[in-house]
C-alpha cells in the first residue's frame, strides 16, 4: 500500500472561498489520517487571464492561519516540484503528454474557433437536440494539419472520445457512477497559447506527483470520466476519488463570493477565529460518529472518515458559526484571550477604566470580536435612552419600580467606602432583602442606569466596579432625573 498523498490545488484568483478552504481541510484530514500521509500544495495558474496579484500570498496566509501545514509546495519545496503549473509548463510536460495522446489517436489537433463551436450549438438547439461537441478537424489528414500549422493558424489539442459504450468510476462519497460516452464532449487539453487547461494539467500533475487521493467539489463529477479516459490511455493508475457536496447559501444557491458571500478573510476581519471557522466548515457536509461539535484540528484528524461525507449540500449558517466562535473564545487560554481582545477594547474605551476588568466581563458574553466596540460604547459616553428600558417582565420592573430601586441604591452607594466587587455585591443583596424584593428588581434598574442599554457584557455590580463610585452615582442621578 502506498502512503496517502493528497493535494490542494487552488488557483490564485482572489480571496479564499469557504468551499475552497473546506476542500483544503478535507484533503489535509485524509492525508493526516495516515500517519505517514503527505498533504501537498500546488498552485494552478494556467488560466492566466484570471490571475490576481497577491492571491498566492493569500493562499499561503490562509493555510498558515488555519494550521494546515503542507508537506510539499512552492514555498517549502519537495521531490515532485516545481509546484506551480506555469513553471511546470516551461519544462514542456503538458505539451509532451498532449502530443503523446495525439500520436496514440486519443487526442487531435483542432483548428475550430469559438464561433465554429457556437454555430454547431445553435444548429443542435434549433433541432431540439442536446449539444455535444464533435470536432470536424478529426477528419483532416496529417498533411493538411502540417500545412495549416505551417501557415500559422492557431490550434488547440482536443481529447478524442469514442461515443460508443460507457465509462464508470468509483467515488468514495457517491459510489459507482456510469455515464454514456456519447454524452461526453471532447475537452481541450492544450490551449492555443500553449497553456494546458485546468482539467488536463490536473491529470498530468496528479500522476507525476503520485497523488493517491483526489479531494474536490462534486461539480467535477461530470468531468471525471474524461479524466479517467486520459489515465487509461496513458496506462496510469486512477486515484481514489472523494467528491464533496457544495456549501450552500440557501436551499437553491451555492455559497459564492460573486453573490457577496463572505470569504475566509472577510470572516477573520469580522472577528471570527480561524480555528472556529475550520471546526465549523468541517461539519458542513460531514457528520462525525460522536454526538459532538467542538473539535481541535488534531481531533478532526482522528475522527474524520470520508464514508461519513454527505451527498447533499450543507447550508452555511452564520448564526451557528457565531455560536461556535463564542465557545472558542470562552474556552481560550486567558492570556491568549487578553492579547486578542485588548486592541478592540483600546479602540472602544478611551476613558480611565480597567481594561483587564472589561476583558473579564466580555469573556462569557462576546461571540465575535467585532461585537466588542458596540458592547462597550457606553463606558466613555452614556447615550440618551428611553425610560421604557426599565420595563422588564422577567425582572418584574417598570419605570415606577425602577425609580424607587435607584433611589435606595443611590443611598447605599453614597455610604460605601471600599469600592470593590464583594462590598458592592453584599451591599446590594442585603438591600434587596431589606426592601423585600428579589435581587433583579434592584440590580436590573442599576444596570440600565449605568449603561443605558437592555443588554450589557456585565451586570450591575461589575459595571459599578469598573465605572467607579463617582461615575456610577452621576449616572444614577441622570436616571432619577429621567424618571421624575
Amino acid at each position: 500500500m502506498k502512503n496517502v498523498r493528497t493535494r490542494f490545488a487552488p488557483s490564485p484568483t482572489g480571496y479564499m472561498h469557504i468551499g475552497n478552504l473546506r476542500t483544503a481541510l478535507y484533503a489535509y484530514l485524509v492525508a493526516k489520517k495516515d500517519k505517514d500521509g503527505k498533504f501537498i500544495l500546488r498552485i494552478e495558474d494556467t488560466d492566466q487571464g484570471r490571475l490576481i496579484e497577491g492571491a498566492t500570498d493569500i493562499i499561503y496566509d490562509t493555510l498558515k492561519a488555519c494550521n494546515l501545514k503542507h508537506d510539499e509546495g512552492p514555498d517549502v519545496g519537495g521531490e515532485y516540484g516545481p509546484y506551480v503549473q506555469s513553471e511546470r509548463m516551461k519544462q514542456g510536460l503538458y505539451y509532451k503528454y498532449a502530443m503523446q495522446l495525439v500520436e496514440m489517436g486519443k487526442a487531435h489537433i483542432c483548428f475550430c474557433t469559438e464561433e465554429d463551436i457556437k454555430s454547431q450549438k445553435e444548429v443542435a438547439e434549433a433541432k431540439g437536440e442536446s449539444f455535444i461537441y464533435r470536432d470536424p478537424c478529426k477528419k483532416l489528414t496529417k498533411e493538411q494539419i502540417d500545412e495549416r500549422i505551417k501557415n500559422g493558424e492557431p490550434y488547440v489539442i482536443r481529447q478524442n472520445i469514442d461515443p460508443n459504450g460507457t465509462t464508470s468510476f468509483e467515488d468514495e462519497v457517491y459510489g459507482t457512477i456510469t455515464v454514456d460516452n456519447a454524452t461526453l464532449d471532447e475537452m481541450i487539453l492544450l490551449k492555443s497559447d500553449g497553456y494546458p487547461t485546468y482539467n488536463f494539467a490536473n491529470v498530468i500533475d496528479d500522476h507525476l506527483m503520485e497523488i493517491t487521493d483526489v479531494v474536490r467539489g462534486n461539480e467535477y463529477l461530470s468531468s471525471t470520466p474524461k479524466y479517467n479516459l486520459i489515465y487509461e490511455a496513458l496506462g496510469w493508475n486512477v486515484p481514489r476519488y472523494i467528491h464533496c457536496p457544495p456549501v450552500m447559501k440557501d436551499e437553491h444557491q451555492k455559497l459564492s463570493k460573486r453573490n457577496g458571500d463572505a470569504s475566509f478573510q472577510d470572516l477573520v476581519a469580522k472577528g471570527y477565529l480561524p480555528e472556529a471557522i475550520l471546526n465549523y466548515i468541517a461539519l458542513l457536509g460531514w457528520s462525525p460518529e460522536e454526538e459532538r461539535e467542538i473539535y481541535s484540528l488534531e481531533e478532526l484528524c482522528q475522527a474524520f472518515n470520508v464514508k461519513r461525507i454527505n451527498t447533499s449540500g450543507a447550508i452555511f449558517d452564520i448564526e451557528k458559526l457565531k455560536w461556535m466562535n463564542g465557545v472558542y473564545l470562552r474556552n481560550m487560554d486567558y492570556d491568549k484571550y487578553l492579547k486578542l481582545v485588548d486592541p478592540y477594547i483600546k479602540d472602544a474605551v478611551k476613558g480611565p477604566y480597567d481594561h483587564m476588568a472589561i476583558a473579564h466581563i466580555l469573556k462569557e458574553r462576546v461571540n465575535i470580536l467585532s461585537e466588542i466596540p458596540q458592547m462597550l460604547d457606553f463606558f466613555d459616553e452614556l447615550s440618551d435612552y428611553d425610560i421604557d428600558l426599565y420595563t422588564n417582565k422577567k425582572m418584574k420592573t417598570n419605570p415606577q419600580i425602577a425609580k424607587s430601586s435607584l433611589s435606595e441604591a443611590k443611598k447605599l452607594f453614597e455610604t460605601i467606602e471600599t469600592w470593590d466587587h464583594d462590598t458592592l455585591y453584599g451591599g446590594l443583596v442585603n438591600l434587596a432583602a431589606q426592601l423585600g424584593v428579589k435581587n433583579g428588581v434592584l440590580m436590573y434598574p442599576v444596570r440600565v442606569a449605568l449603561s443605558g442599554k437592555a443588554f450589557t457584557p456585565g451586570g450591575a455590580i461589575e459595571l459599578s466596579c469598573i465605572l467607579g463610585k463617582e461615575e456610577s452615582l452621576r449616572r444614577i442621578d441622570i436616571a432619577l432625573e429621567k424618571l421624575q
